[in-house]
């Protein structure tokens, strides 16, 4: 074995290593949730179950609800599915008129109110959070999905900005010129030119979105009410519910089916996120 092979075999050899440790979590996660309380209490933290069950999904997605609280997962989930859905596209698309806009069609000022857009992207989240409270109840919607469907369609206008608008630069001005000469409109250049061309920044642009929407607990627990917390809200609660027995198996269930809806996503799109990526998704 030549040193050139030999070397590859080390870096392969390294990069298995911490693939492997990246997702130990996840096994661990996994097969717990497929074990029934005996085996989790009695047995191997790595050990494979003996007898897979789904009892603990099944707890942990649940149904019913008692008061303010529920017993499971399902009321959460659906609550964030209304809310992540609207939020992602409505972002999105606004994102995608303010590149084009800031891009394509620059007048005086562009330049200065795109560096105080960017500001939102670096601000911290918490900065927001009092103001925010008062213009969700100046407008009625406090505590409610619509509300934090709001919420994370105004946070998210930064970064979407940002990622078409330095995707639409790389886009040849001539495009745009041309179709003025034909005596296409504002709006007959942006959806019958501009978007077909946008297909590696849309893909990155909501999976983006997606991840950092349905990952959020921040706004989620500061702008939700007892009927529309999301998803992470609902694992929250449900891994800290006092109990005599903690309930590991029924936990590590839970926090899958939280995770499914990005796994999914990236699983079905992730060649997409990192074609767009380079295709100038960050690029300056």
């Amino acid at each position: 074995m030549n040193r050139l092979n030999l070397h590859r075999l080390l870096l392969w050899g390294i990069l298995l290593l911490f693939a492997l440790w990246f997702l130990a979590p996840l096994y661990v996660m996994l097969v717990t949730s497929l074990k029934d309380a005996d085996q989790v209490r009695n047995g191997n933290l790595l050990s494979l179950p003996t007898a897979p069950t789904l009892s603990s999904w099944s707890k942990a997605w649940g149904s019913a609800c008692t008061g303010i609280e529920c017993n499971g997962l399902q009321p959460y989930f659906w609550n964030s599915v209304m809310m992540v859905v609207p939020a992602v596209l409505v972002s999105t698309l606004l994102g995608s008129l303010n590149g084009y806009v800031l891009s394509k069609w620059k007048f005086r000022g562009s330049e200065t109110m795109f560096a105080f857009m960017l500001f939102g992207v670096f601000m911290p989240m918490q900065v927001v959070l009092l103001p925010m409270s008062q213009v969700l109840g100046w407008l009625g919607i406090a505590s409610s999905v619509w509300g934090l469907m709001a919420v994370h369609i105004v946070a998210g206008i930064p970064s979407t900005t940002l990622f078409f608008r330095n995707y639409y630069v790389g886009l040849p001005d001539e495009l745009i010129k041309a179709a003025q000469l034909d005596g296409a409109s504002f709006w007959q250049i942006f959806w019958r030119i501009v978007m077909p061309l946008s297909t590696p920044i849309l893909v990155v642009t909501l999976i983006w979105q997606f991840t950092n929407i349905w990952n959020d607990f921040l706004y989620g627990v500061v702008f939700s009410g007892a009927d529309s917390k999301p998803i992470t809200v609902g694992l929250n609660n449900l891994a800290n519910t006092s109990s005599s027995v903690k309930e590991y198996n029924v936990d590590m269930a839970a926090a899958l089916i939280a995770a499914l809806p990005t796994l999914f996503v990236y699983v079905v799109a992730g060649k997409y996120f990192v074609r767009g990526l380079t295709a100038g998704a960050v690029k300056g």
